[in-house]
């Protein structure tokens, strides 16, 4: 299922291009909305284990997830 999910500290162009690098092969199609405030990410998440993983490697790259 698709699921949206606000973060911080993504600023730019230079921010989405980092974290579709880094995670795309891992997790596929990965779509970030620069124009909303908080930014906010949409990837494709198989189940639990996967969003957590998921979370886990935004924050790793420095992108936290914000709880909402």
């Amino acid at each position: 299922m698709k699921k949206t999910y606000k973060a911080q500290n993504i600023n730019c162009i230079n921010c989405s291009n980092l974290i579709k690098g880094s995670l795309e092969d891992e997790f596929g199609e990965i779509a970030v909305n620069l124009e909303a405030e908080p930014k906010e990410v949409t990837v494709e998440i198989k189940d639990e284990k996967s969003e957590a993983h998921f979370i886990n490697e935004m924050a790793d790259i420095g992108f936290d997830i914000i709880d909402e």
